[in-house]
């Protein structure tokens, strides 16, 4: 809370958080699923503004942490491999796989390169016809429009040297997921407000009438948090369930309509593999067959393996907002950014990452 004191409507967001502490009667478990919504919370203490009865927990919003092991290793070896240049956002390169991760290809020797764009990626591919280019194409539905008009272009400009190995993942099968889950004890959800500005939030019109669960699209501003939690708040006391949009500013009813076309041309629908959590179905995306020739795992004839996370890592429990970061006994000592157990620590929009910048003294005294 002492944090809040930078924020500049911090007595909008106070008085907020008097209106929810007036509505309040029981306790309620809300899951904020986009990890940006989780960093905010940490930054500005929301969680010790709210009334007692409210728990936070945080969801599997973040692409970087449920990137498969078997995905990180498979861009390992393609990088490896002299013949590539293995492409990535810059927060990859520190999540690790079964054994390293891709700093520690670089350092072999790999040419590794950070991007900030699937289009610099192409761009490589045109200016290195000898080289074969691969991509790492991850994220949610709101980094999955780049990534398919990266396809698309490269198929427009006749390029045979770039290739995705693609890790896509959709949030409405994992809510799905975690709500049919024995050990689920969510009752309400913030919405991601980024996926939602691509795919609007009438998609999860079906999640909330098939498991009477309250959601609402939030933002990402401290206020934007608090308004969300207490429209959601009103709702559990009255035992109403409906879909509502606090984030009006960026997201409608159908979203981006241009940009669900690009996906829709370029990928489908299929099962996914969530790091730590395991197998959900239809909760991914992979290349049409008509863009076959970009798909890495195909090109590169990737061997299939499972991978399980370290025995000491609780990071698939911390996901499905069944346990906290702090809760690991190696949060803080044998877990660091620096030397990561598993991707929440790693990622900038990981729940470790930021229990570890903004908690980890609190933790420690």
């Amino acid at each position: 809370m002492k944090y809040l004191s930078e924020y500049r409507d911090e007595r909008i967001a106070r008085a907020l958080a008097a209106e929810i502490a007036q509505a309040i009667t029981r306790p309620w478990v809300i899951m904020e699923i986009c990890g940006g919504q989780t960093h905010t919370i940490m930054r500005y203490g929301l969680d010790e503004l709210l009334p007692r009865q409210v728990e936070l927990v945080h969801g599997p919003g973040c692409p970087v942490c449920v990137t498969p092991l078997e995905t990180i290793d498979g861009a390992i070896t393609l990088a490896l491999r002299p013949e590539v240049i293995l492409v990535s956002y810059g927060d990859m390169l520190r999540v690790p796989g079964s054994q390293a991760d891709l700093f520690h290809a670089r350092a072999q020797g790999a040419d590794v390169r950070v991007v900030y764009s699937p289009l610099e990626a192409l761009k490589l591919a045109r200016e290195n016809p000898q080289r074969k280019v691969v991509f790492l194409a991850i994220g949610f539905e709101t980094t999955a429009p780049a990534n398919a008009m990266a396809a698309w272009q490269a198929r427009q400009q006749g390029l045979d040297n770039f290739f995705l190995l693609v890790s896509h993942v959709l949030v409405p099968p994992a809510i799905r997921g975690l709500l049919t889950s024995p050990a689920n004890r969510v009752q309400a959800f913030i919405a991601p407000g980024h996926v939602c500005t691509v795919m609007g939030c009438g998609e999860y019109e079906a999640l909330v009438r098939d498991f009477r669960v309250p959601m609402v699209v939030g933002g990402f501003e401290p206020v934007d948090i608090l308004q969300a939690v207490l429209m959601l708040v009103r709702q559990l006391e009255a035992g109403d369930a409906r879909l509502e949009n606090q984030y009006v500013r960026s997201v409608n009813y159908e979203g981006n309509l241009p940009a669900q076309r690009v996906v829709a041309e370029v990928f489908e629908v299929a099962d996914q593999k969530w790091r730590g959590i395991g197998p959900i179905p239809q909760s991914g995306l992979r290349l049409r067959p008509e863009f076959a020739h970009y798909d890495a795992v195909q090109h590169f004839a990737l061997q299939g393996h499972s991978v399980e996370e370290p025995a000491e890592c609780i990071s698939a429990q911390v996901l499905q907002g069944l346990k906290k970061p702090t809760d690991c006994p190696a949060f803080g000592m044998r877990c660091t950014p620096e030397n990561p157990l598993g991707a929440p620590m790693v990622s900038s929009e990981g729940a470790c990452a930021a229990y570890y910048r903004y908690r980890r003294h609190a933790v420690a005294s």
